[in-house]
């Protein structure tokens, strides 16, 4: 008869490799240290090998204990999506869900959506995390999060999506530049222009450079911004001009500003849309976020 490892040795390794030594992980799980240390060895003697070196520079986990830990994390996952599925067969859209959410979209759909959802949905304690796209990424298939709002298109691998909507390009300027009193500009026009964008790692600078039919990661002139509210800025001060999406500009992100918003010739866009790791048994309650989300981000 094979014997098992248990959740429990499971959850403890993944918090020592979180923590790095055993003090902070045993705090982390709530256990003593001592109880946190033999439970690695009893976890080691089961698999019949080694795990972790245990020297006076820290720890080091051992070629085969990277691979238990990648296993590990996988394991965890799939046993908490177990008893959330189980809460959620029950009632749907109830207890913990943690949700990844882009810099571009959180400040200004969440405001918008979470009172609605709260009312909709009381008993949901939704976590938030907001981050990069490629870092959501990373994090939905270790199973820190369980599902993530991001723009699209993007390479985001095995994963299911539903959509939440189009969200059109706008080309941002100030109110004395040639351009604001033009009913549409055409993308040739913003491709002469000194264009403003995201740093690297956003993905709004991909979706607005390919909205305007450039090719290339970056043009040569472009300046790089941290945020939204950055942009706008930069803009107001007379550097250039910027792409800016209605989600934004619905929000009143130029309020206060002397700039405009001008439509670009074929409503260029990005899709908005929830993505979770393809075959978990939560796709019917993810579906249902999404179609929330919708719902109340039109009717803000």
């Amino acid at each position: 008869m094979i014997h098992l490892p248990t959740l429990k040795q499971l959850r403890h390794y993944a918090a020592l490799a979180e923590k790095g030594n055993f003090g902070r992980a045993a705090e982390a799980a709530g256990v003593t240290q001592s109880t946190l240390s033999a439970s690695i060895q009893e976890l080691e003697a089961i698999l019949g090998a080694p795990l972790v070196d245990r020297g006076k520079r820290g720890v080091v986990f051992t070629p085969l204990g990277e691979r238990v830990l990648e296993r590990a994390k996988s394991l965890l996952a799939d046993a908490e999506e177990l008893a959330r599925e189980a809460s959620a067969a029950r009632e749907p859209l109830t207890g913990e869900l943690r949700l990844g959410v882009i810099p571009t979209v959180s400040p200004f759909l969440l405001p918008r959506v979470l009172p609605r959802l709260r009312k909709a949905y009381p008993k949901l304690k939704l976590f938030l995390v907001e981050d990069q796209t490629e870092r959501l990424i990373d994090r939905l298939r270790e199973g820190a999060i369980d599902c993530a709002l991001l723009a699209l298109p993007y390479d985001t691998g095995p994963v299911d999506n539903a959509s939440i909507g189009a969200d059109v390009f706008r080309l941002v300027v100030p109110k004395a530049h040639p351009l604001a009193k033009a009913k549409r500009v055409s993308p040739a026009m913003v491709r002469g222009e000194p264009l403003l964008l995201l740093e690297d790692g956003h993905c709004l600078t991909d979706h607005a450079l390919s909205a305007c039919g450039i090719k290339s990661a970056r043009p040569r002139d472009a300046f790089a911004a941290t945020s939204l509210f950055t942009l706008v800025q930069m803009v107001a001060n007379g550097l250039g001009v910027t792409l800016l999406p209605d989600l934004a500009l619905d929000a009143g992100i130029l309020r206060g500003t002397d700039l405009v918003a001008v439509p670009v010739d074929g409503d260029p866009s990005r899709e908005l849309g929830l993505v979770w790791r393809k075959g978990t048994a939560r796709a019917m309650e993810f579906r249902l976020l999404a179609k929330a989300i919708a719902r109340d981000s039109r009717n803000g």
